[in-house]
């Protein structure tokens, strides 16, 4: 499928360091560019979030992991090559990261999206994108586009057409941690 009509004007406000509101493969999300340290600033302020709490980074293909993590394990490597659902794997070695997007213990979460939409959308800007529920920090995510907040809508500078009517539910992405650079240990089935 070709997006590049419904993507074209989330890839301005990116490149511009705005944020943006857009479906993920899980649910709606709000993002900008995880590169831009002030981008990372202005998606905390709009969710009321407290420093420390980790963000998820959006990638195209796992070709990319090594611009952004310093050793991915075989086990995750393998992993993602045969997962079948959205999969979210928390690196202990993040590098090319603004400190802002990482965990207190220096961590960062990464998912190599399947969803085409959003493959497109990360593959045209050619960074990570950063992946947060479209919520105020602590409040419940929204199951659909309609159940966004107002002031979530009004924050962002691009908000994706894709998918506004739909109301399929879909689960949280599986999650899991490396452990002592090697293991892994899931943290959601």
């Amino acid at each position: 499928m070709n997006f590049t009509k419904e993507i074209t004007p989330l890839l301005e406000a990116l490149e511009e360091g705005n944020l943006i509101l857009y479906p993920t493969e899980t649910i709606w999300g709000i993002g900008c560019d995880a590169t831009n340290p002030a981008a990372v600033a202005k998606l905390d302020a709009l969710k009321k979030r407290k420093k420390g709490k980790n963000y998820i980074l959006l990638l195209d293909s796992e070709a990319h992991l090594s611009e952004y993590i310093d050793y991915i394990p075989p086990k995750a490597s393998n992993l993602i090559a045969y997962h079948t659902r959205p999969l979210t794997i928390v690196y202990d070695t993040p590098k090319n990261l603004p400190d802002s997007l990482l965990a207190e213990d220096g961590s960062i979460a990464i998912r190599v999206t399947l969803d085409p939409f959003c493959k497109a959308l990360v593959n045209a800007f050619g960074k990570p994108i950063v992946s947060t529920s479209a919520n105020i920090s602590g409040k419940p995510y929204p199951k659909t586009f309609l159940d966004i907040e107002h002031v979530i809508k009004k924050g962002v500078a691009s908000i994706a057409q894709h998918k506004q009517y739909e109301d399929n539910v879909a689960p949280p992405s599986v999650l899991v941690k490396v452990v002592d650079g090697e293991d892994l240990v899931f943290l959601r089935k």
